[in-house]
């Protein structure tokens, strides 16, 4: 068996990467696009390897050299027309050599498992395409196939249809051709196409042609789970050494993002907090039927939101400002106390304590196995420490220690009377149980202590991140004033807007969901606790704080559970935990609750 490998291509749109070189020289962790899969070609015995090159063929071929003398014969096919054709053309120069032998034929530009080599040579079929089903990130040509894994139609980009995404397949540009197929069907089919159609074509246009016309026996082979990913610019480049990372590495290349992980539909995510049940699906339905209008038309200001927040909380309007997240409001308010000395308690979200300078944090740490506290607690320890403004997360992150409402009142006098400023987030407050009592975002309450601000991020319980909704409610009218003078005018979109607009309409929804969800946390915490290495801290939160106490360290589990694409917190790295196995596992939905639970147990 041979292969053929397209690397022409100029590969504008990878910039300077490609300045010198040619697209298949760019290296991911390290290692070279066409190293790789010349090793993997070796790996599975392939006896020939012939490259179509063009755009910086010396360089390519001075790259290569000598090295894989002995292990794979590598010939070259020379583009000169590079710049003005496309693939059909490098593919009609090679086509004496793809009716030689039995063929692999590859695009220059893929990262993949080696599995899928494997996959095709181990097949019976004689002639395959791999694909993969439809994801986001995939362009090109789309295929649909029958249940006998026919192709029965290939999908150039112009017929591209998103109302039928759950049939396509993408192609992954790996293919398998007998040479009898090449002789007889694909060469002949090729020669007529370029000849009617040109050269600035793409090659599987034939296989389309090929499709249509007649029965052809190219079958195709979806490859599942197994990870690949093409290369064509500076994000693509950065999304596949992400993949394909290992270990340490691996897991600072996910953490680094902050979010954005639909980028990678594989990963489970068990960092980031949120809702599993809420939006409704018929909610959701509401927001998509009214995408173009909010597409196309600006947000309202802030009088308009506060009035929004205001009756999505039962709160004064005055009282109430929105942020683009809480993250937004958390540095207005963190920056507003620039010369306070701080009573934070730790561990704790670090967004806050990274907004204050060292100087002016005093820690509380507790030392409870279970990182425990109560208001009283807080009121011993803080009496003469001489604060301006104490912190409290409730539930606390990522503890989930909680303190109930008429505790944080007796702590709210007692900074009332000690002229403290006291800042509850209650973010995770609707998580815990009987959270309709435990909220402090009232105006009675609000007004009984001008000297407390709360803050709620709408990610957490709402179940909404893409959306950056956050509040910040207080009596004091003057603050809540200069907040809003702080932040910019449309500092939220309007499909947050609106998502606050419609809220009601679904608040019964969203009660049942927190009722789901409180069920699916006993459930999730009952399947921790069979994990043998694992002692499960209670939780009135989102997540489970977890102290690995047998057979890993938290950075050894951490890395292993991100080999099987799942991203946890590790706590050893927060503040004040160094030398502590912690681990935070968010709460999902119970089936990928379930696949983390069998994950866990087969690493015990």
């Amino acid at each position: 068996m041979q292969a053929i490998i397209l690397a022409a291509g100029q590969g504008k749109r990878l910039g300077q990467y490609t300045k010198d070189n040619t697209k298949c020289m760019v290296k991911v962790n390290g290692v070279s696009l066409i190293d790789r899969v010349i090793k993997q070609l070796v790996h599975i015995h392939v006896d020939r390897l012939v490259l179509v090159v063009g755009y910086k063929a010396k360089e390519l071929k001075d790259f290569i050299g000598h090295r894989y003398d002995g292990m794979i014969k590598i010939e070259y096919i020379e583009n000169p027309l590079y710049d003005k054709t496309n693939n059909i053309y490098s593919l009609a120069l090679a086509k004496d050599r793809l009716c030689e032998d039995d063929t692999l034929l590859l695009e220059s530009d893929l990262i993949f498992e080696d599995s899928l080599l494997k996959m095709l040579v181990d097949s019976p079929q004689p002639n395959l395409a791999l694909v993969a089903k439809y994801e986001t990130w995939m362009d090109g040509t789309m295929v649909c196939i029958n249940d006998k894994n026919d192709i029965v139609n290939f999908v150039p980009k112009a017929a591209f249809r998103y109302e039928d995404i759950d049939i396509y397949y993408k192609t992954v540009n790996i293919y398998k051709f007998g040479r009898d197929f090449s002789r007889h069907e694909y060469v002949p089919f090729l020669e007529a196409y370029s000849k009617v159609m040109g050269d600035n074509e793409y090659y599987e246009q034939v296989l389309r042609v090929i499709t249509l016309l007649h029965s052809s026996s190219l079958k195709a082979l979806p490859i599942g789970d197994r990870k690949w990913y093409e290369i064509d610019d500076v994000q693509d480049l950065d999304i596949a050494s992400t993949i394909f990372s290992k270990g340490e590495v691996k897991y600072h290349e996910y953490r680094k993002r902050y979010g954005g992980f639909w980028r990678f539909p594989k990963l489970l995510d068990y960092c980031y907090l949120v809702n599993p049940f809420f939006p409704t699906q018929r909610m959701k339905d509401e927001l998509r039927s009214n995408f173009d209008t909010l597409l196309s038309e600006y947000p309202s200001g802030m009088w308009v939101n506060s009035l929004l927040a205001g009756k999505y909380f039962g709160v004064n309007q005055d009282y109430i400002v929105v942020g683009n997240g809480a993250a937004e409001l958390i540095k207005v308010v963190m920056e507003s106390h620039a010369s306070a000395k701080v009573g934070v308690v730790f561990p704790t979200f670090d967004e806050y304590p990274n907004r204050l300078r060292p100087e002016q944090i005093v820690p509380y740490v507790t030392h409870n196995k279970d990182f425990a506290y109560t208001a009283d607690d807080l009121m011993a320890y803080f009496d003469d420490k001489g604060i301006k403004l104490l912190l409290l997360i409730n539930p606390d992150n990522p503890s989930g220690n909680f303190i109930a409402q008429r505790d944080i009142m007796r702590l709210a006098q007692w900074c009332k009377q000690k002229h403290v400023n006291l800042l509850v987030d209650e973010s995770f407050v609707d998580f815990a149980t009987g959270h309709v009592d435990n909220t402090m975002l009232r105006d009675e309450i609000l007004e009984s202590f001008p000297n407390m601000m709360v803050m709620k991020s709408i990610s957490k319980s709402y179940g909404v991140p893409g959306l950056r909704l956050g509040v910040l409610a207080s009596s004091d009218k003057a603050l809540i004033a200069k907040v809003k003078k702080e932040v910019p005018i449309w500092n939220i979109n309007s499909f947050a807007e609106f998502y606050m607009q419609i809220f009601g309409k679904y608040e019964s929804d969203y009660r049942l969901a927190c009722d789901k969800f409180r069920e699916e946390r006993d459930r999730f915490f009952n399947e921790l606790k069979t994990i043998p290495y694992l002692r499960v801290i209670p939780s009135q939160a989102n997540f489970f704080l977890c102290e690995v106490v047998d057979k890993y360290t938290s950075a050894q589990l951490t890395q292993l559970l991100i080999e099987h694409d799942v991203l946890i917190s590790d706590c050893a790295r927060k503040r004040n935990m160094a030398g502590q196995n912690l681990i935070r596992l968010a709460v999902r939905g119970s089936a990928d609750n379930d696949k983390l639970i069998g994950i866990l147990q087969s690493l015990a």
